[in-house]
């Protein structure tokens, strides 16, 4: 599973779940200005910066339908 880190790792912003925000495979985590900043590159890695999905559902909310879905099979 995705970690949906809570601040960008260069100037410090929160970050909430649905906000706007850009990770690397290592998922390094930047707010957009930043990524632009520093040219959706990350300065970690040196790897591609690209948008992160926004998580809608909480991890409970999802955990429990698939609980479901094993048991009774819908």
């Amino acid at each position: 599973m995705l970690k949906m880190k809570n601040k960008c790792e260069k100037c410090g912003q929160a970050l909430a779940q649905t906000d706007l925000a850009y990770i690397c495979s290592y998922e390094c985590t930047f707010c957009e200005s930043c990524t632009t900043e520093i040219k959706n590159t990350c300065p970690n890695c040196n790897g591609d910066l690209v948008k992160r999905p926004t998580r809608t559902r909480g991890v409970v909310d999802v955990a429990t339908s698939h609980v479901r879905k094993k048991i009774f099979g819908a």
